[in-house]
Formats: structure tokens, sequence, C-alpha cells
């Protein structure tokens, strides 16, 4: 059953009843996508909010000048969506494209409505989901004001473990904000650093 591991995720921070669990199963909508598909496209409105079951996104914003910026890498486990323009229902300023074949369970903003008020501790999950976001945005900009490119590199190795191996280098170069010739040093210099301590 796909939708079990969504809520499973949710039973991490909320408990739902059999009867609870059908209902939000019967508002969540399936959808497969194939690999350099959009989820979302800048200009249009984020309806729903994605959770990842299988597959690999990023979700990006393109400036005047055509510079590609990553603002998210996403994996399984993920949720995914342009949160201004999902809750505000605004025209979204970032593109969510998949880098694989990519699985994803939507709610979209009118269910998840009709659910807070049929299952009230759902609400409780969704600022749980709002509060992480922030707290991951607000680090993510101190680390990028803050550290170097290697320790930037230290960082994303250390907190995405599965996602270096799944995406080509000039990616993971962008969303650290350098480019894939520095990365490839950072990384030769952290592997001659790995071999010295294995010698000693």
């Amino acid at each position: 059953m796909k939708g079990k591991q969504l809520l499973n995720y949710i039973g991490n921070f909320v408990e739902l009843t059999p009867e609870e669990e059908s209902l939000l199963s019967s508002k969540v909508v399936y959808k497969k996508y194939l690999k350099n598909q959009y989820i979302l496209q800048e200009g249009n409105i984020s309806k729903a909010a994605s959770f990842i079951i299988s597959g690999c996104t990023k979700t990006f914003f393109i400036d005047n000048k055509g510079q590609e910026y990553i603002v998210v890498l996403a994996i399984e486990g993920w949720w995914i969506a342009d949160i201004e323009s999902f809750l505000r229902q605004k025209p979204s300023k970032y593109n969510v494209l998949c880098l694989e074949d990519t699985e994803v369970l939507q709610l979209n903003n009118n269910s998840i409505e009709e659910l807070y008020k049929d299952i009230p501790k759902l609400e409780r999950f969704w600022r749980i989901m709002m509060e992480n976001a922030y707290i991951a945005s607000q680090k993510r900009v101190l680390i990028n004001l803050t550290l170097t490119a290697k320790e930037r590199y230290l960082i994303f190795k250390k907190s995405y473990p599965k996602i270096e191996s799944r995406i080509p280098q000039y990616l993971i170069a962008s969303y650290l904000g350098i480019t894939k010739e520095f990365l490839s040093k950072i990384k030769s210099q952290l592997n001659k650093q790995h071999k010295n301590i294995k010698l000693d």
C-alpha cells in the first residue's frame, strides 16, 4: 500500500485512529512523474503538497541572468512544495523538477483544510512541519553566510548521505553555491586527508 509510507511518517508526530487513517488516505492522490518532468513550474500556483515515496527532485529558481540556484534537494520521505504559493495560492517563484522517475502522494489545499476540521490533530502535524521547514531554512542561511565551501560540503554529506550518490556533481555544487570544479578540488583534498589518516 503506497499510502502506508505517508501514514507511517505522520505517525512519528501524531497518533491517528484507523478511521482517521482511512479518511486521510481517501484525500490523498497518487501521482507518478518521469525523470526531467516538472511537478511545479515558476509562474504556476502550487496546488498540492507532495510527499515523495520514491525518486528525487530539485527545487530551484533562475535569476534574470539565467543562473540556476538550487534551494532544496529531496528524496523519499520529504515533502516538497512552494510553501508561499501553496498557502497563499499565488504564482510560484520556484520550479520543482524530477531528477529520477518520482512517485508522490499529494494533498491539495482544500483537502488539507477539510482534514483540519475532521482530524484536528493534523493541524498540529502541519504546524510541526512548517516549524521544521522554517528552522531548516534559517540554518541554511547561517551555514551559507558563515562557513567555508569545504565546511558546507561536509555538512551536506552528513545531513544528506543518501542523496550524493544519486545526483550529478554539478547539482551538488549548485546547491552549495560553488562551481563543480571547486567541489571536485574539495573532494580530492578530503580523499588525500582520509588516506593520510589511514597511513598514520
